[in-house]
């Protein structure tokens, strides 16, 4: 067991969030009971997730998105109602890490996508140097757009969206998990092969096409599900506590 203000203070140490610019509160969101002796981990703070935390008898749950953002509308009605009721009833913890979470470069949600993905980062660009830049650790690389997208299809599970101008060997990778597809041209710059995010929009199509650097589209949450129970984990073993990723399945 420990308190909620040590397992905030754990996960602040770690993440850092002092150090970013973020679009919402990192931290504790909603105060629960005094002690934690169960974290539940998840992407979203849906209602789904704190359904399925209240079963596991969770004292606490961390996300990576949480309850608030900026420029929401404030008032506790709706969705936000039903979430805020559960968690107040049942006297569980909230903690969500944004920008903090993407960002720790070992265990965060990209270092997490490019270890699964089998890549390795060398260099990092884009706003607060959140795109990671390198390489496979396969030394031949792939073969072509597709023979990447196909390997990233098969290790995340899910269809995605590759828009390959040419089939040129893919060597040097930029990726950087959910909707960061504005940070694409900074990847370019950088001089990539192929750039791995987690949404498409559409002047990304276009611009792929002119320069010849593929986009990989590989879903919001499937490429955002690593690093909160990575570091989940991490904080419970140093904690002694108990934890459960909960995974809900969600098609973005």
């Amino acid at each position: 067991m420990t308190d909620f203000k040590t397992l905030l203070q754990a996960f602040d140490q770690l993440l850092q969030p002092e150090r970013f610019k973020d679009y919402g509160p990192n931290g504790l969101q909603v105060e629960g009971k005094p002690s934690v002796g169960k974290l539940v981990s998840g992407v979203t703070a849906s209602r789904e997730l704190i359904d399925a935390a209240i079963e596991a008898k969770a004292d606490a749950i961390f996300v990576h998105h949480g309850l608030f953002w900026r420029s929401q509308d404030g008032r506790v009605v709706g969705w936000m109602k039903e979430r805020l009721q559960r968690l107040l009833a049942h006297n569980i913890n909230l903690y969500a890490y944004h920008l903090p979470l993407d960002a720790h470069p070992e265990l965060g949600n990209n270092a997490q996508l490019g270890k699964v993905l089998g890549l390795q980062a060398h260099a990092w660009c884009g706003d607060q140097n959140l795109v990671s830049v390198g390489h496979s650790l396969n030394p031949q690389g792939f073969q072509n757009a597709e023979a990447l997208a196909s390997h990233v299809q098969s290790v995340l599970g899910r269809h995605i969206t590759c828009v390959a101008p040419t089939a040129k060997p893919i060597q040097r990778i930029a990726w950087c998990s959910g909707g960061a597809q504005s940070y694409f041209e900074a990847a370019i710059a950088e001089g990539v092969d192929a750039f791995i995010t987690g949404e498409i929009s559409e002047p990304q199509a276009h611009i792929a096409k002119e320069t010849g650097v593929a986009f990989l589209a590989c879903g919001h949450h499937a490429t955002e599900r690593y690093g909160a129970p990575a570091v989940a984990a991490h904080v419970a073993a140093e904690l002694g506590l108990s934890h459960q990723f909960i995974d809900i399945h969600n098609p973005a």
